[in-house]
């Protein structure tokens, strides 16, 4: 089989852990032509953007001392994961040349002050760098042959949309499938950095925080590979969150529909552009756990078997959001009142995670990150509250519950069976959506009837026994 093996940061969070991907990749390539697409180490990404952060403050010291920890910690993985002396010197001066850049784009920051969009993108970006170094000599260690590639060595091209770019896929595959395919021939496993590409000028882009899946999904569909798997700390797909529910299950199987829905509603965290690469080419994914292989898994296909398909697959819940509703009189319901509202949050780069109106449009409920909250609240107050919004009201604890399942599609019922568990647990629905695929039905409730509400529904639809 072509396979494309994508390893989050938790699993590369110690030298155990990397060793023990690079055991897994060298068993499977034995049989199978693989390329492994890697996260930064865990933590990494969050200390350079915590630089970055100091570097905006020209906080000197604080910067410094991150960017040693960084490659302390990387120079420490290098001398415990090689042991061959002549692989590890190899190893080492690579190390040393990676994180001299890094050390060096750090200080030119430092000095100006600031941190653009193109500039974080490529300090970003080192994470996935350093990583792949370490995954590609582990496995040299262990007789293989392997090369470290960054997305923009490996042929990854993308617009110049710093910081949430997209791939250029006809550019891409023509530059990415004559690299790896070199490599195939070489009997060479390519360990790609995830995350990153490169612009039409040479400049290092990012997809986003969770854009190393999305850098997995590209190369699987340019190389038409059989099958992707995304390898981290979780078995799959759940029913609910394992925190939330203790008798949450396993989902065997799912559509790409259902997957992203899953994924919208905070599932696995996956970047939401993902499975984009895969629908075209109906390429199966699997979500599965690093430390448990015996566990095959969620398997994600364009269409899934007649037994999976059940009205209620799930139970996901997004936590940590507010909601912000704005009331007005003749003037709100006017032409373009939602346009301004969301333009105004566009440009402070607020995402809208959820709108509700009225008929009467006389009023609006939209949700936002908590964190989103305060800098959302103000940009609308300075615009438009005595204007064309009269009140403006938050509430800063709530979260979405979402029920998904594409067997609710036209099924009756479903939302007087959602509604009632939740009356059963004595808890106020706030506000309620529905998009036009009926694939889920999602409300808020108050943060603190979070748990309650999504214990009745996975109890309601019977998730437990879903299998």
């Amino acid at each position: 089989m072509k396979l494309v093996l994508k390893f989050g940061g938790t699993s590369l969070a110690s030298v155990k852990d990397i060793q023990n991907v690079t055991n897994i990749v060298s068993k499977l390539s034995s049989e199978n032509e693989i390329v492994i697409v890697c996260s930064a180490v865990d933590g990494i990404t969050d200390e350079l953007i915590h630089i970055s952060e100091q570097i905006k403050k020209v906080n000197k010291k604080e910067a410094n001392r991150a960017l040693a920890k960084i490659s302390q910690k990387h120079k420490q993985f290098t001398t415990h994961i090689v042991t061959d002396s002549k692989i590890q010197k190899t190893l080492l001066d690579k190390m040393k040349s990676d994180l001299s850049e890094l050390e060096e784009l750090v200080h030119g920051l430092l000095l100006l002050g600031e941190v653009t969009p193109r500039s974080f993108d490529y300090l970003a970006s080192f994470g996935e760098k350093l990583s792949i170094n370490l995954v590609s000599f582990a496995l040299q260690q262990l007789k293989k042959k392997s090369v470290p590639l960054s997305g923009k060595q490996a042929g990854i091209v993308t617009d110049s949309n710093f910081g949430e770019s997209r791939p250029l896929m006809d550019t891409t595959k023509i530059r990415l499938s004559k690299t790896i395919q070199d490599l195939f021939d070489k009997n060479t496993i390519p360990v790609v950095g995830g995350f990153s590409g490169a612009d039409q000028h040479g400049n290092t882009t990012t997809f986003g925080r969770g854009g190393s899946d999305y850098t997995a999904t590209i190369i699987a569909s340019c190389i038409d590979a059989d099958e992707i798997w995304l390898m981290s700390d979780v078995d799959g797909l759940m029913t609910a969150d394992p925190k939330l529910v203790d008798d949450a299950k396993l989902l065997k199987e799912v559509s790409y529909a259902e997957a992203v829905e899953m994924a919208q509603f905070g599932a696995k965290q996956i970047h939401p552009r993902t499975f984009e690469p895969l629908v075209s080419k109906k390429i199966p994914m699997r979500i599965r756990s690093t430390f448990d292989l015996a566990n095959t898994g969620t398997i994600v296909t364009a269409s899934p078997s007649a037994a999976t398909k059940k009205t209620v697959k799930c139970a996901s819940a997004i936590r940590n959001i507010g909601l912000v509703d704005l009331t007005g009189g003749v003037l709100f319901a006017a032409p373009g009142t939602a346009a301004k509202i969301f333009t105004l949050l566009a440009d402070i780069n607020v995402n809208v995670m959820m709108v509700s109106s009225n008929p009467s449009e006389s009023s609006i409920s939209i949700i936002v990150k908590k964190s989103d909250l305060d800098r959302a609240v103000n940009a609308l107050e300075m615009s438009l509250l005595g204007k064309t919004v009269k009140k403006i009201v938050t509430t800063p604890n709530v979260s979405i519950i979402a029920v998904i399942g594409s067997g609710m599609s036209g099924t009756v019922g479903i939302a007087s069976k959602v509604f009632a568990a939740v009356q059963k647990r004595n808890v106020n629905v706030i506000m309620i959506a529905q998009g036009s695929s009926e694939l889920n039905l999602a409300f808020v409730v108050k943060d603190n009837d979070c748990k309650s509400v999504i214990q009745a529904l996975h109890e309601e639809f019977e998730l437990a026994n879903i299998n």
